[in-house]
């Protein structure tokens, strides 16, 4: 009877899974849940794989790799790929798919995946292409990887070590080296001349672009604010020092706006000349040596700083700078029953309700940067703000005067990281460095790089670190982790192998060789290749004995088909970690990994045999 409820839940998610009317994620619990419910799986049994080391292992990798987007490593990184690929889009996807192989055959390709998938992202946002024509193959590439050496996958150290329990000698490191060349130069042959066909061709919707356009950056160009940007010194005998900003009537006088001042710090021994900056209100006083980000007519600029003998750094002061680790700007629009309508901006006291700075008023297209004060605002008016990323964010709950546009926590977290860039990639480096040399546990190595990202600055804190988790591919894995203990424990995975090898034994060796690969293949559908390599290693030891076969190459075949997990989204936790990443949907993994697998399968009973001879 459970042996009957296991195959039928498979059934019924097997066929949601395809309908796509249902999240993947919702689906896995669904099943799930049915395992408990029924008696299949106890409770401790399903949720075992919330506590596996792999779905851990997955969330400090987002970690990792949000630390990779935030200090601009994935974007260096996606750079230096496009010059070495010039302006061949094919030359960059080959490229991409043969630095994913050569790294995955010393780690993890979980964590080749995570690592790759923010370069991968930024460089097809860059090239104003879809991640989508791109996440399927490095998924694909990365799993063909785990061919490349013995401790690329779990599957190879399994059937080694089922070697060893029977008598015979283990793998060598490079022992398989040869079929895994084989498999990633025919997966990236495939993608090559097919990708057209078996991937998506429309522009998927991903998470990685929102709020692009609305970037400080884009906004400070789209206000065209550096003409009008000035940045002054503030010499030693400046009549200026000592005053505050609310004596020297600036806005009334000269039509100037102070925005923020950058001063040397006072705290500590001072033994580094370090700066900071701060956003500039009516209490600011003036010290030598600071450095005023002033906005205004040029003019009107110049007329100041001869009055009170300052200095101009530049005639004209970049835009960009007016975002830092401490201040940011954004765009906000008025909310249909604000109270800011029909009001001026000068009678609003929006620096003292908001502690911010107007920069702008974007009037249906029209920019309005000087004179703003006696400008009554409008419904449908955007105004550029400007001041610390903290009260950015508080205004961004003040939903009942203005609605704030983007994402200010992003850009405010992107802004901290900003420079960390080497310190990022140090990290990535140590957590790759620990998993080669198998220093500690693969889980604990990035635990342990994922939590420097955070000490480091490289993530704002743990709220940074936490919202970048995506949680539908967490649930999802560990949620379809209890699929293959329920085929174990009922039965089901011994009865269906079993009847192969009896089905196909007239065939001779190569007939069970063959149809002990396929079943491996199918089920690594489903599970996981480490739980497949478990169940069918044993198996294939005794088929190769009992046909007086090699038992390397029985068990070679199964090291290889397990990591043939192409055809579902949950064959493998790469495929999820792409699928919401990528936009894609159960059947993209249908149409692009059949035609692969189908093609795999002929040229590896051909390779097999030739470097394990029966």
């Amino acid at each position: 009877m459970q042996l009957t409820i296991t195959f039928v839940v498979l059934a019924i998610s097997i066929i949601l899974f395809i309908s796509n009317r249902v999240r993947a994620d919702l689906v896995a619990i669904l099943a799930l849940l049915a395992f408990v419910i029924s008696g299949v799986l106890e409770p401790t049994e399903a949720l075992a794989g919330f506590s596996n080391s792999v779905v851990i292992m997955i969330a400090g990798l987002f970690v990792v790799g949000a630390g990779i987007v935030r200090t601009g490593l994935a974007q260096s990184a996606g750079n230096l790929l496009l010059k070495w690929s010039g302006k061949s889009e094919i030359k960059l996807f080959v490229l991409l798919l043969i630095i994913t192989g050569s790294v995955g055959s010393f780690m993890s390709n979980t964590g080749v995946v995570a690592l790759m998938l923010p370069i991968v992202i930024s460089i097809a946002i860059s090239i104003n292409s879809s991640p989508s024509k791109y996440l399927i193959p490095l998924s694909y590439i990365s799993s063909l990887s785990g061919l490349m050496t013995l401790i690329a996958t779990p599957a190879n150290l399994i059937v080694s070590q089922v070697l060893v329990d029977n008598g015979f000698k283990k793998l060598g490191f490079f022992e398989i080296t040869p079929l895994g060349i084989i498999g990633i130069t025919t997966g990236i042959l495939y993608f090559l001349f097919a990708r057209k066909y078996v991937l998506p061709n429309d522009k998927r919707k991903n998470n990685a672009g929102e709020g692009h356009k609305l970037s400080p950056k884009q906004l400070a160009a789209d206000y065209e604010l550096g003409g009008n940007l000035h940045r002054v010194r503030v010499v030693e005998d400046s009549l200026i020092i000592g005053k505050q900003l609310s004596e020297l009537k600036l806005p009334a006088k000269y039509h100037l706006a102070i925005l923020k001042i950058d001063r040397k710090s006072t705290e500590g021994m001072n033994i580094l000349p370090i700066r900071y900056q701060e956003m500039a209100g009516p209490t600011s006083v003036i010290e030598a040596k600071d450095i005023l980000y002033i906005q205004g007519p040029p003019e009107s600029t110049l007329q100041f700083v001869q009055d009170f003998q300052l200095e101009i750094e530049d005639e004209e002061s970049n835009a960009e700078e007016l975002v830092s680790k401490q201040l940011g700007i954004a765009e906000v629009l008025l909310t249909p029953h604000s109270n800011l309508i029909n009001e001026t901006v000068g009678s609003i006291g929006f620096r003292e309700k908001y502690n911010l700075n107007i920069l702008g008023i974007n009037r249906k297209g029209e920019y309005v940067l000087t004179e703003m004060a006696n400008v009554r605002l409008r419904f449908g008016d955007a105004l550029l703000v400007q001041g610390a990323w903290e009260e950015i964010e508080l205004l961004s709950r003040a939903v009942k005067d203005v609605v704030i546009i983007g994402q200010p926590k992003e850009h405010a977290s992107m802004a901290a990281a900003s420079g960390k860039a080497p310190i990022a990639g140090a990290i990535m480096l140590l957590m790759i460095g620990l998993m080669i040399f198998e220093v500690f546990p693969a889980v604990i190595s990035v635990l342990l790089a994922a939590t420097l990202m955070v000490m480091t600055g490289c993530l704002r804190n743990m709220d940074d670190a936490y919202g970048k988790m995506n949680w539908e591919s967490i649930i999802l894995i560990a949620a379809m982790l209890p699929m293959a203990t329920a085929l174990e424990k009922t039965g089901g995975m011994i009865i269906l192998s079993e009847g192969i090898v009896n089905l196909l034994g007239g065939f001779g060796a190569m007939g069970v060789l063959a149809g002990i690969y396929f079943i491996t293949m199918v089920f690594g559908q489903f599970i996981s290749n480490t739980a497949t390599a478990v169940l069918f290693a044993p198996i294939a030891m005794t088929a190769a004995i009992s046909l007086d076969a090699n038992p390397y190459t029985f068990l070679i075949a199964i090291a290889v088909s397990s990591s043939m997990a192409f055809a579902t989204p949950v064959a493998s936790p790469t495929n999820a970690l792409v699928m919401t990443a990528g936009g894609y949907k159960f059947f993209d993994f249908v149409k692009a990994g059949i035609p692969l697998q189908i093609i795999m399968f002929i040229i590896m009973m051909i390779a097999i045999p030739i470097f394990f001879p029966l």
